[in-house]
């Protein structure tokens, strides 16, 4: 079985076509959805759907995706089920849980990930999606907008996302190094740009930059400031 997490907070512009990328898929899978209290039309877009299990927990990306396995762990899942954590902003694509099934009875493979695209055509987005896949092919930490898997069981064991602010999946994947190494499979997600460009796209890419270098050399990033969310 494939589990599918999605942590939301205020996604109505992009949560339904993330949807549609998830129900497209092919092999036994189920949804979890899970809330940080949103206020426009996310809860409306998750009623509207029987297929989709969701749930509320605080506000935080590490948060609610914890609470997300646990949910998961209390349907009776396997330890060797999958836990994908899917951003609520980024569409999976065809043939993902297809090759996620050929990948479940191989003991060696425990944990991975995606290739990274963003939408649009800014040459400068490419590059940023360039600079992640190139360093996930050399760190092999993958990020949460890359789609990371990883097996129910290893997932307890480990302990979850650290209960921070931010860059919790680095730290996550620091963790996960120590067990096993992740699979960065050659299909690609599409994460919806229209933060970054909110954002400003330079912005974005120091963001990214400094993020990297915090995690290839231990530099220090920037205050949680740096990291505010934009919808």
């Amino acid at each position: 079985m494939i589990w599918v997490i999605i942590p939301t907070y205020n996604e109505e512009k992009a949560l339904p076509h993330t949807i549609r990328s998830v129900l497209s898929q092919s092999t036994p899978y189920r949804v979890i959805v899970v809330d940080g209290g949103s206020t426009d039309r996310t809860l409306e877009i998750l009623r509207q759907d029987p297929q989709i299990s969701w749930c509320m927990a605080h506000k935080g990306r590490a948060s609610q995706m914890n609470a997300g396995a646990r949910m998961v762990v209390q349907m009776q899942a396997s330890a060797d089920d999958w836990l994908l954590f899917l951003h609520a902003d980024t569409q999976l694509p065809r043939g993902a849980f297809r090759q996620l099934h050929q990948l479940a009875s191989d003991p060696s493979s425990q944990a991975g990930g995606f290739r990274h695209r963003f939408s649009g055509k800014d040459w400068r987005l490419r590059m940023i999606s360039w600079l992640d896949n190139l360093r996930c092919t050399h760190s092999h930490i993958v990020y949460g907008d890359q789609a990371l898997f990883v097996r129910q069981g290893l997932f307890t064991q480990l302990g979850g996302f650290p209960l921070q602010a931010v860059l919790e999946d680095v730290v996550f994947g620091q963790t996960l190094l120590t067990k096993t190494i992740p699979r960065l499979l050659p299909l690609t997600v599409i994460t919806d740009s229209r933060k970054f460009v909110k954002m400003g796209i330079w912005r974005s890419f120091i963001r990214v930059l400094m993020i990297i270098l915090h995690v290839e050399f231990g530099l220090p990033t920037f205050s949680p400031a740096f990291f505010r969310d934009v919808r």
